[in-house]
């Protein structure tokens, strides 16, 4: 009897000290995002989330900046949070890459920061660090460029050009790059 006093003296405190908890206030800090269009009467669409550059700028992509901290550094997870994913409901060249209708896992090696790689995984559903080479369906090179203004936002756009090409473009902080876009 003394025990289940005990137990339900300890339960009730648990409780009320749970109920009292406030919930997290404000938004994520890194959000969950989509981006999609239809290119050459293929859909296309990367979920992604969204971290931001708080006050970092210039700390995010250097050599010992926030992405050097990763584990697979210089690969890049393209987002935060869970993997980055790419999904097509049909065959599209991405840059030098062909992409079979599917779902895939995007990655970038940023060793080199005047040439990024895209890369493109066939493992799907894991955590955004988990990369494994031996998953890569290939690589294809980015156009770098500097936006005209601080990218706060991780922003993934999806552009159709017309004639069943389009641009897919990541900008954060002080980056954007860019591959093509061509579906069959």
């Amino acid at each position: 009897m003394k025990r289940v006093l005990i137990c339900t003296g300890l339960l009730f405190a648990a409780t009320t000290l749970l109920a009292q908890m406030e919930p997290p206030s404000g938004p994520p800090l890194s959000p969950p995002a989509t981006a999609s269009a239809t290119i050459g009467g293929k859909t296309i669409a990367i979920t992604y989330s969204s971290p931001r550059v708080r006050g970092r700028e210039g700390k995010i992509f250097t050599k010992d900046g926030l992405i050097s901290h990763d584990p697979h550094y210089p690969v890049w997870r393209a987002g935060a949070n869970s993997a980055t994913t790419l999904k097509t409901d049909g065959d599209i060249m991405l840059g030098k890459l062909h992409l079979p209708a599917g779902t895939y896992t995007m990655f970038i090696d940023i060793s080199d920061p005047a040439q990024w790689m895209l890369i493109v995984s066939k493992a799907t559903g894991e955590w955004g660090l988990s990369y494994d080479p031996a998953q890569d369906l290939g690589r294809t090179p980015m156009t770098m460029s500097k936006p005209p203004a601080l990218v706060e936002d991780l922003t993934y756009t999806l552009t159709d050009n017309g004639g069943g090409k389009g641009t897919l473009t990541l900008a954060w902080e002080d980056v954007s790059a860019s591959v093509n876009i061509m579906a069959h």
